[in-house]
């Protein structure tokens, strides 16, 4: 069954990418799609079957030399089974979604065949990620990690006659590559310290790796430590934290369809499961730990601060993304990795639907993008707007505080409880600067989030009146998707709020942790000294509430700003002016990049160009060589006269010359 899960989707990918002239275009999208819902149907199975034993299933070996022995094999255990229905559930949906989307695509001609082409990318997409959540070694886990940086290239390329997609598509992809480098040395610092790359015998090695110092970089390290950050750097990349986080925005010059399936669920959660794969690393690697906890808080604050004032509608998710990405680091770096996959899971389902309704509402409007020539929707395409609106609920954080103690289970949209388990196990952990930053983050959430919805859906028409005058629902192949996916949203956190953060007992059930069991028994690992999730129950009443707070309050200002006063934005944007360029511009990183490593780059290139190609090579070597080769040239060109004598005369002389050398050199002796 595992192995179906895996190729069926590189089977949809190779037939609808390659034999989309056999079968025709509409049959390469059925069968992708079909082959996906397949694929998610044994995901589900499988993850509502587990028993909670480890499985190792080995598909072929490809990789034997000295002591590197590997395979590629599946590594079934409740981390894989929690990301099969993750991948699988979006990705079909995102399938399905798309056969709706790209029938109104204005981009391509109708004699263009993209759609097949546009399907296979996505099929293809999703087996790399499949093939990365399932792998049972790093290598593997290479593999997956390069595919599916291959395929977002080609996704978020896709429209490759706008210079603009080709840009993103290149800039996502150097990017990676710098977390890439950190990953693999990451990978080659363990098979050089534990002579191994499976995750098995890594994980039996990590208490001698925390106590081992390796020479990096001009200075002492701890393995443990060191080998975690190097990891941490390759998550960086594709979950796009703090100073590795520039592509995302970006990559929204994909198809929508893309941003849902790139940014909600898939490639930009890639790093927070290395992380929780690589826990029992990590709980003996304090120092790395330490910094995913402080640049998972730094990332969230500074993506929701961003978000606050973009106006496309994309952005503004792709910057929530970044945000929701922040908290799940947070989580991992205090500590509680069940807790950061909680997240990972309800936020798949509230924010793939915020993109497919995002997409929903661009289709409407003629492929406008910015909010500001939106307004009052809701009347025009209500089944979207309802939808959207359980997505807000859910990412900001709407619930019933303290309905657990009160009714014996809790009550909240999906991002209510997996928020506020973050924020009170960061606390419990210790980390002030991280959960300040996660409760501010949270309003900012709440504003951010509410301004796309009052901007989007209430309030008078504006901008293209046609636009809005001919707008109207989407069909039902796009409905369907955001229906299934507002159930996840709504009930999602209260079906498994108790196997992520319930008890000890309960979650260790679910992960199956024992006590006193060896690192990587589990699916995932936590030390003995680690207590943080039975301390964040413990959590002070104000800290419980502090979210909620934050929630109303971002609500409140948000209502105030947009609904009660429209003509406060304009009037704050003028007298705050520098503080609003400085959130719009986006902390200036694209500038301070540009100046320090793209213009440098440039002008290395243009000088090796124009001053060694050109001059050096061209000007000078090339111009002695057309001066001089043609002499000889010539001067051989006269030898071949053609007259009997004058070659016997050549060969008398030649002989003449070689007699007097043998001579001279004594040679004739």
């Amino acid at each position: 069954m595992e192995p179906i899960i895996l190729f069926a989707p590189l089977v949809g990918a190779l037939i609808g990418g390659f034999g989309w002239k056999i079968i025709g275009e509409r049959s390469a999208q059925v069968l992708t799609t079909a082959l996906l819902f397949l694929a998610c149907v044994l995901s589900w199975v499988v993850f509502i079957g587990f028993d909670g034993v480890t499985k190792h299933i080995e598909i072929l070996r490809y990789i034997s030399s000295g002591s590197l022995d590997t395979y590629w094999g599946i590594r079934l255990d409740r981390l894989t089974t929690i990301m099969l229905i993750v991948v699988t559930t979006v990705s079909s949906l995102v399938h399905l979604y798309s056969m709706g989307y790209m029938a109104h695509d204005e981009n391509w001609g109708d004699d263009e065949p993209y759609r097949a082409r546009f399907f296979a990318y996505l099929s293809f997409f999703t087996f790399t990620m499949l093939a990365l959540v399932t792998a049972d070694n790093l290598v593997q886990m290479f593999f997956g990690w390069e595919g599916v940086g291959v395929a977002s290239y080609l996704l978020i390329g896709f429209y490759y006659k706008k210079p603009s997609a080709n840009a993103a598509a290149i800039k996502a992809f150097v990017v990676n590559r710098v977390g890439d480098f950190g990953f693999a040395l990451g990978i080659f610092a363990l098979f050089y310290l534990t002579d191994s790359i499976n995750f098995d015998t890594v994980f039996a090695h990590v208490g001698d790796l925390a106590k081992m110092n390796v020479h990096f970089l001009w200075t002492q390290w701890n393995a443990a430590n060191l080998i975690g950050v190097l990891l941490f750097i390759g998550a960086s990349g594709k979950s796009a934290q703090l100073f590795l986080h520039t592509w995302l925005p970006d990559a929204m010059e994909g198809p929508t369809p893309v941003s849902a399936l790139i940014h909600a669920a898939t490639m930009v959660t890639a790093g927070v499961f290395l992380i929780c794969r690589m826990s029992p690393l990590y709980e003996f690697a304090p120092s790395a730990r330490e910094l995913v906890l402080v640049m998972g808080a730094s990332t969230a604050f500074f993506a929701a601060t961003v978000g606050l004032v973009q106006n496309d509608i994309k952005r503004v998710i792709a910057y929530s993304t970044c945000s929701q990405l922040g908290y799940m680091f947070a989580a991992a770096g205090s500590g509680v990795y069940g807790v950061a996959m909680f997240h990972l899971l309800t936020h798949a389902f509230f924010k793939a639907m915020l993109f497919l309704g995002a997409g929903s509402v661009i289709t409407a409007m003629h492929h406008e993008q910015d909010m500001r020539n939106y307004g009052g929707l809701r009347k025009k395409i209500p089944l979207t707007f309802w939808a959207m609106m359980i997505g807000t609920l859910a990412i900001t954080g709407v619930g019933i505080p303290f309905s657990k103690e009160m009714f014996g289970l809790p009550i909240g949209f999906a991002g209510f409880l997996s928020k506020d388990a973050i924020i009170e196990s960061t606390f419990a952990g210790g980390s002030m600067y991280a959960f300040w930053l996660l409760v501010i983050a949270a309003a900012f959430t709440s504003f951010y989030s509410w301004r796309l919805m009052f901007m989007t859906f209430y309030g008078e028409p504006k901008g293209d009146h046609h636009a809005y005058d001919h707008a109207h629902e989407s069909p039902l192949n796009m409905l369907i998707p955001l229906g299934v996916l507002a159930l996840g949203a709504t009930f999602g956190g209260m079906i498994w709020y108790n196997s992520f953060f319930g008890n000890e007992a309960t979650m260790a059930h679910f992960f199956s942790l024992k006590d006193g069991a060896a690192p990587g028994a589990g699916a995932i690992y936590m030390g003995a000294q680690n207590h943080v999730i039975a301390m964040a129950h413990e959590s002070p009443m104000w800290v419980s509430l502090s979210p909620f707070i934050a929630m109303v309050l971002g609500f409140a200002v948000a209502w105030k700003m947009y609904i009660r006063s429209p003509e406060l934005p304009a009037i704050f944007a003028a007298s705050q002016r520098p503080l609003y360029l400085f959130l719009l511009n986006k902390w200036y990183f694209d500038e301070i990049y540009d100046a320090i490593f793209v213009k440098p780059a440039f002008w290395v290139g243009r000088m090796l160009w124009k001053k060694g190609d050109g001059e050096v090579i061209d000007g000078t070597i090339d111009g002695v060589a057309m001066g001089i080769v043609p002499f000889f040239t010539r001067l051989a060109g006269r030898a071949q006269s053609g007259y009997l004598f004058h070659y016997a005369f050549a060969m008398v002389i030649g002989i003449g010359v070689l007699m007097t050398w043998m001579t001279l050199t004594g040679g004739a002796h």
